[in-house]
């Protein structure tokens, strides 16, 4: 009897942890995926704040090494590129696979087409950077920044043509917004009592640069859009990292090319010992110039795994409101009516084209649901 009602006490009592084990498997498969969610938002955090650190702190240090002396064109289309292997020790980390990438096996491009699509992509890469040197050379860098914003417009203009992108009305009201931001800043000079202001031509042919510099940043991302759907057809991290490594390399080449080319080589010693902080600050403006654009790749290639690469631009276009803050204190830019009605009509065309991608992420998780 005694036994007969201690088998029944233990049986009761491994049921009674077999159902506790049970509840807990179910809170922790409940758990589980939202502990996931938290965790892919802080990584994209993360990414965003590597990207608009980078470029805030690389493009202010662009901008002083021409404020205090720095002529060479070409050397500053180096720094920006020449950072590329930070990313290499990424080949050896293991990542999770991309949620947008398919487990389907899909044939994969020649060498030769790889090698072209790389070396395309890395001339363009190239020639934007020596344009947003010239443009950052001749500009106050608030008014550069706010130029640079047109990049959105443009890659939703080349977009639609390579990437069936649809003008809905937000997309074009971004676009006409952020065109009449550029436009207002053609009227900006500079200030007549800076004796370090540029001429009025120099202006120009800064502001038409740092345009065409933002037109090619948008056509290339647009290509890039193009290659992942067309070409690459994967978005694995090796294949990112692939993108951004060989085409950041073939444009490295170029600005070396072009640096010695040009002749410029010749006058750095020259340009080290008459820069107004001293060699050692020289050194340290092109290094941390460096560091801040490789920070910034750092982030893109986080951005565009976990995202996408439009994601990525739309961060970047994020710190348009910091760099010309930081400039009136930094640089002692002024921030005129003309200014500040750019930079405000620059951030409505910006939250105008997020608002656009929400609604079209929004339909495409309701039509997966469906």
């Amino acid at each position: 009897m005694g036994e007969a009602a201690e088998v029944q006490v233990q049986i009761m009592g491994q049921e009674a942890r077999e159902e506790n084990s049970a509840e807990a498997n179910v809170a922790l498969q409940t758990k589980t995926p939202r502990i996931r969610k938290y965790m892919w938002w802080l990584q994209i955090a993360i990414y965003s704040f590597f990207v608009l650190s980078g470029q805030t702190v690389a493009t202010l240090l662009g901008r002083l090494y021409f404020e205090k002396g720095g002529k060479s064109k070409w050397l500053a289309t180096l720094v920006q590129l020449a950072g590329f292997p930070i990313l290499l020790p990424l080949y050896c980390v293991s990542l999770p696979k991309s949620p947008r990438t398919s487990d389907s096996h899909t044939s994969q491009p020649s060498a030769l087409v790889l090698l072209l699509l790389y070396v395309s992509l890395g001339i363009l890469l190239a020639g934007d950077c020596m344009m947003y040197s010239v443009g950052l050379s001749y500009l106050p860098v608030s008014t550069y920044s706010l130029i640079c914003a047109t990049q959105l417009a443009f890659n939703a203009f080349f977009s639609f043509f390579l990437n069936s992108q649809k003008f809905t009305p937000f997309i074009v009201n971004s676009l006409v917004l952020l065109t009449t931001s550029s436009t207002l800043l053609v009227f900006q000079t500079g200030d007549s009592s800076d004796p370090k202001r540029v001429t009025k031509g120099k202006y120009i042919i800064g502001f038409l640069c740092t345009l065409c510099a933002s037109a090619g940043s948008g056509l290339a991302l647009s290509l890039i859009q193009l290659s992942f759907r067309k070409i690459l057809k994967r978005e694995t991290s090796t294949v990112i990292l692939d993108l951004i490594i060989y085409q950041s390399l073939v444009a490295t080449c170029v600005a070396m090319v072009g640096l010695f080319a040009s002749g410029d080589w010749k006058s750095l010693s020259r340009e080290m010992g008459d820069f107004e902080l001293g060699k050692v600050s020289y050194l340290m403006i092109l290094l941390w110039t460096a560091v801040g654009w490789a920070v910034f790749s750092v982030g893109l290639f986080g951005l565009i795994f976990e995202v996408s690469s439009l994601f990525s631009n739309v961060i970047s276009i994020l710190g348009l409101p910091i760099v010309p803050v930081l400039a009136v204190v930094f640089f002692h830019d002024k921030m005129d009516g003309v200014k500040v009605t750019a930079m405000l009509l620059g951030i409505w065309g910006f939250v105008s084209y997020m608002y656009q991608h929400y609604l079209d992420d929004s339909k495409a998780e309701n039509t997966n649901v469906d």
